[in-house]
């Protein structure tokens, strides 16, 4: 029983000490932070194309008629 659990230790251990899946979180946390910032970002631009549009079709009218 002693041995096992000690093997269990030491493998435990050894998984801690192992680093590969520190870089694919780090990946993951600037991926959801840079989709963060576009759809906050993406409002501010929708809000503006569709002032822009506004503002076009209230002078096409205006020349129009």
């Amino acid at each position: 029983m002693q041995a096992r659990l000690m093997n269990l230790y030491f493998t435990l251990q050894n998984m801690m000490r192992q680093e590969e899946g520190q870089d694919l979180i780090e990946y993951a946390l600037v991926v959801a932070l840079i989709a963060l910032a576009a759809t906050a970002g993406m409002n501010t631009v929708a809000a503006d194309i569709n002032i822009a549009f506004t503002n076009i079709g209230t002078k096409l009218t205006t020349y129009t008629s």
